[in-house]
């Protein structure tokens, strides 16, 4: 595609989001070793290892980030590699094979799904997508498109987390399961949540770009160590809270495993919601339909901040020490237990004694994305997964912020018993970054 064409889909006619494909990019080479051109758009702390992840064997052909102080370190492990502080700028250039997003949730979907339009592999970090809304139109976009999709939930890829699904949806070890506890340790100490909007304003360093930070967001001022760099996921406008950080990675070996479907209720519980921030806590409880793995109806119950489920539960010995961050699956045979980064454990210990657990190694999350775009294979977390997974996800914060038990129709993406619950599923781009279908 010329450099013309790329301008022409970017000032409003992308045909990404309506409806017109224009097919994958095809590697110059279609040898299986073939170097893929990958543009990186957000290079700085988790975009910054993702980079080197994913550069072995392949060419940084193009980086982006509204921090010229990150931008530069990144251009100086990869001098050959164009700079740009727009990302849209960046999707102009031609010799693009894919991209790789690592930016605040809020500029996943119009970043990504820009690129799918002009017909461009994807890995995208979790969650996919800052809106429920934009999760679904990501996965008929990737359907549409044709591209090579990942979202970037590297656990999936470890021995840890591939030995317990196998051990859950493969052996059946513990039986059909009824209930599922999933926690964290998160926000507390890593970054703040419970927040009202500050007050103030400060001019930004000249090294930071604001506006292109903003992007799709609404219209805010910068105030000095309040967003950036990383305290912005506890603040709606850019982030999705502890769901958006860990829900991904812990509730995926759940979906996966037990191959679930959409919640069809969901409630929390914790702290009044505040419009501008996340809780300081939350509990969620999410009720599925049943299956072939499941009991009639699964529960699963998802705890923020240092709350767990109790520890009898566990059926743990008196010494097991416990993990801030895991998974308890709670089966008619016994339970499985699964740490971040703990290995999967069942109990109890003794009924389990002759168990062998699958020999399943670590495989590089990133090498298999770029893999498959070389041999137009698979990945193990394509946005027909993700997409849904992200759904799931921040369906718990719908239910925080509105503040009841919610009735889910997956079909109709839409809340049915609390209307006013439907306007935290989507929400309008700010002037000047609309992206026709996503906002």
């Amino acid at each position: 595609m010329s450099t013309s064409s790329r301008r022409h889909f970017l000032k409003g006619t992308a045909a990404a989001v309506t409806g017109a494909s224009l097919g994958p990019a095809i590697l110059s080479s279609a040898a299986p070793n073939a170097k893929v051109a990958i543009a990186c758009i957000g290079v700085g702390g988790k975009g910054w290892t993702d980079m080197l992840e994913v550069a072995p064997g392949n060419e940084i052909v193009a980086i982006c980030d509204i921090d010229e102080d990150r931008l530069g370190k990144a251009a100086v492990r990869f001098d050959k590699a164009k700079k740009f502080t727009d990302w849209r700028k960046l999707l102009e250039q031609p010799g693009i094979d894919a991209v790789m997003v690592s930016t605040p949730d809020h500029t996943h979907a119009p970043a990504t799904a820009t690129a799918m339009g002009l017909g461009l592999h994807c890995y995208t970090q979790k969650p996919l997508t800052h809106s429920i809304h934009e999760a679904r139109r990501l996965t008929e976009l990737a359907a549409e498109t044709g591209v090579i999709t990942q979202m970037g939930i590297q656990h999936h890829a470890t021995k840890r987390i591939k030995t317990a699904v196998h051990a859950i949806r493969e052996d059946r070890v513990i039986g059909k399961i009824s209930e599922v506890h999933a926690w964290t340790d998160r926000p507390i100490n890593f970054w703040k949540q419970g927040l009202s909007r500050p007050e103030g304003s400060a001019t930004p360093p000249s090294t930071i770009h604001w506006d292109q930070w903003l992007g799709v967001a609404p219209e805010r001022p910068f105030v000095e160590g309040v967003y950036l760099p990383f305290k912005w996921r506890g603040w709606w406008d850019f982030g999705t809270g502890v769901a958006g950080d860990m829900g991904c990675h812990i509730l995926d070996p759940i979906v996966d495993a037990l191959e679930l479907g959409p919640p069809s209720t969901i409630e929390a519980e914790g702290p009044a919601a505040l419009p501008e921030s996340g809780p300081e806590w939350c509990v969620v409880h999410y009720v599925f339909p049943g299956n072939e793995r499941t009991t009639d109806t699964l529960k699963l119950t998802w705890y923020e901040a240092g709350k767990m489920p109790p520890r009898e539960l566990f059926q743990a010995p008196a010494d097991w020490p416990g993990t801030k961050n895991g998974i308890l699956f709670v089966g008619e045979k016994g339970n499985l237990f699964v740490g971040f980064p703990e290995m999967p454990e069942l109990f109890p210990k003794e009924k389990f004694a002759d168990y062998q657990w699958a020999d399943l190694p670590d495989h590089s999350h990133y090498g298999e994305w770029t893999q498959a775009i070389r041999d137009s294979g698979k990945t193990s977390t394509p946005f027909s997964y993700a997409g849904p997974l992200t759904e799931t996800v921040l369906l718990g914060n719908v239910a925080h912020r509105s503040g009841s038990r919610i009735e889910w129709d997956s079909m109709a993406l839409k809340v049915t018993n609390v209307a006013e619950a439907n306007r935290f599923l989507k929400r309008d781009y700010r002037k000047g970054w609309e992206i026709p279908g996503l906002g």
